[in-house]
């Protein structure tokens, strides 16, 4: 089914990224659109990046403090974290996320 155009997200290696965060990765000119699978307890540290970034909740829920405010992320809630802001997270339960940014995070593609 994978071709130039269409893509199963099954036949897509998935990369261990953090502990605990288990992502498939799709990269585009402008984009890349990370799907994980995140074990609960699971944490990324406090971090910034150059890239725009739009996280969503697709199952479970997950904890995302972006510059100091914290917010328990619920399936179908959206984060909006601009360029060069301080973020953190942890899976408070097994959970689907669904991470776009841009530009293309090229440390992805090499990992």
């Amino acid at each position: 089914m994978t071709n130039e155009y269409f893509k199963l997200l099954a036949d897509i290696p998935a990369k261990e990224i953090f502990p605990g965060f288990l992502g498939r990765m799709i990269h585009t000119q402008q984009l890349t659109i990370a799907y994980w699978d995140v074990t609960a307890g699971s944490e990324v540290p406090l971090h910034h990046h150059i890239h725009e970034q739009m996280a969503t909740v697709l199952e479970g829920e997950f904890e995302l403090e972006v510059n100091g405010i914290s917010q328990i992320m619920l399936p179908g809630m959206v984060a909006v974290i601009p360029s060069s802001i301080p973020h953190r997270g942890v899976a408070i339960t097994n959970c689907k996320l669904m991470d776009v940014f841009t530009p293309v995070r090229e440390d992805y593609k090499n990992r």
